[in-house]
């Protein structure tokens, strides 16, 4: 067999189970279409290089075209990212390819740095699966293995850092999750046939300060409704943790015991947010893009949600009037849950107030060379050790409340139960286990902090107010009928239907 014969065989394997139709990923190419843009990779057999929809390059011929859902795929099959477009820029929709929640999930974990440490094994094991299955549901479903998610995803990070950084190449390799700068410069050698210091654009001087402020473009699908986003966001800040503006969103991180500051603004007429960071850790790095994409909801194909939902005349004129809304998510699935609880049948405005006042009685004071010009940004939310002996009622919080927020604390600092379900009913069943915990704030959790798209609090009033709105007195199990016919995407149509309320 010839060897593009064997190109070819090896390319069928890898696109097994794939649906992408040749001809219409073509004319988007032919377009350069940015709302394709993530959705696909085009992989060109003459020059053996990958490229987005929207590289400025020469259309090739359909027939020299291979067409991929992923550039961990195309990696896969034996192309090299395009040095004109950078796939490493590309929205990361890779989490919502396939309709298969294991699978998602698996993307999620791996995306967050579960396979940099461990091995398929532990993440099958924190799905609630097998690793045989796992590799079997990857191969079915995406043609290609978690291993194989999991290399891309450290390459293309880490030429990302090359360019828009001034790290030096060894922080490099430990932000991307490579085990060795040997194996980094192997890795970027063998697929940009160029050494990492050949591949910089960057010709600066390197920042001097022990804690470097590092700038990253986070890209999306637009359309991108920024204003609906921080104004959520911005009624809910806590202060000391947050800063939230119309036109940014800051606040203190921490992970592994640092603390640092991140902050995101859009950047006009295009299609990316700029992420600022100031973290002393810099192997943390790549899992704090994921947290921030996860934020501000960046790895989703917006206008095939919009499209699930306008079939339902209710949601149609909600979907046009907020065309590009996301769900605002969270850094930390402990403070969002904390933060669930204290909203439980009372305002925003009382809650947060509840919210700052437990940051300034037990938050941590940010401990941080630098603070990217935001003095008002002094605490780091408080960790699950120091509540679960807090005494809350001081601060005004019912007693049934604190006790809810305590329970939840010693559950997530014996183990970090949010991070670890199966399944939607997995998460809603367990988290309703804990006392003070039902089923609207469960699914507020698993919608926010989980990012489960299914999840959908029907028994919010601003929701069943919504409903009366749009000329539908129901109740709440009625409301939960409804919501069936807006499976997968019914926390979409929540918040449709609460920035109606709003």
């Amino acid at each position: 067999m010839s060897e593009n014969g064997e190109f070819l065989q090896k390319a069928r394997s890898i696109l097994k189970g794939m649906m992408l139709d040749p001809n219409t990923c073509y004319r988007a190419l032919q377009t350069r279409d940015a709302r394709f843009d993530g959705r696909f990779f085009t992989a060109v057999r003459t020059t053996r290089i990958f490229c987005r929809p929207i590289c400025p390059a020469p259309t090739p011929k359909l027939e020299n075209c291979q067409f991929f859902t992923s550039a961990a795929a195309a990696h896969e099959a034996g192309f090299r990212p395009c040095l004109r477009c950078r796939p490493e820029l590309s929205p990361d929709l890779t989490a919502y390819i396939t309709t298969a929640s294991t699978v998602n999930r698996a993307l999620r974990l791996i995306a967050e740095g579960a396979l940099d440490e461990s091995n398929v094994e532990t993440l099958a094991t924190r799905l609630g699966v097998g690793d045989r299955h796992l590799r079997r549901l990857f191969d079915q479903h995406l043609g290609i293995s978690p291993v194989a998610v999991a290399q891309t995803r450290r390459l293309l990070f880490a030429k990302q850092l090359i360019d828009q950084t001034t790290l030096p190449m060894t922080d490099i390799a430990l932000a991307a999750g490579f085990n060795s700068l040997r194996r980094f410069n192997a890795a970027i050698h063998q697929t940009y046939q160029k050494a990492p210091r050949a591949l910089r654009r960057l010709q600066v001087e390197a920042s001097t300060d022990s804690v470097p402020e590092i700038q990253l473009k986070l890209s999306f699908t637009p359309p991108y409704d920024w204003a609906t986003l921080v104004q959520f966001l911005m009624m809910r800040q806590t202060a000391g943790v947050e800063v939230v503006t119309p036109l940014c969103y800051a606040r203190t991180i921490e992970l592994e015991g640092h603390h640092g500051i991140v902050a995101v603004h859009p950047i006009q007429n295009t299609n990316s947010l700029l992420a600022n960071i100031r973290f002393p850790k810099v192997a943390l790095l790549s899992q704090i893009v994921e947290r921030l994409r996860r934020l501000f909801d960046l790895h989703v194909n917006i206008a095939e949600i919009a499209a699930h939902l306008q079939t339902d005349p209710r949601l149609s004129p909600l979907v046009v009037a907020h065309p590009g809304l996301r769900i605002p998510g969270a850094w930390d699935g402990f403070e969002l849950a904390v933060r669930a609880i204290l909203g439980q049948q009372i305002s925003v405005a009382a809650a947060t107030t509840l919210a700052n006042r437990l940051v300034q009685t037990y938050g941590e004071p940010l401990r941080l060379e630098g603070n990217l010009n935001l003095p008002a940004l002094q605490f780091v939310f408080p960790q699950p050790e120091v509540l679960v002996t807090a005494d809350l009622a001081t601060l005004g919080i019912m007693p049934t409340r604190a006790n809810a927020i305590r329970s939840l604390a010693a559950a997530v600092a014996e183990n970090p139960i949010l991070t670890q379900f199966a399944s939607l009913d997995e998460a809603v069943q367990h988290l309703c286990q804990l006392p003070g915990i039902g089923e609207w704030t469960a699914h507020y959790i698993a919608m926010r902090a989980l990012r489960e798209p299914n999840a959908f609090p029907f028994s919010d009033v601003g929701l069943l107010r919504a409903m009366e709105k749009l000329g539908e007195r129901v109740s709440s199990r009625a409301l939960l009928n409804i919501s069936y016919g807006w499976q997968p995407w019914r926390a979409y149509a929540a918040m449709h239907l609460w920035m109606m309320d709003s």
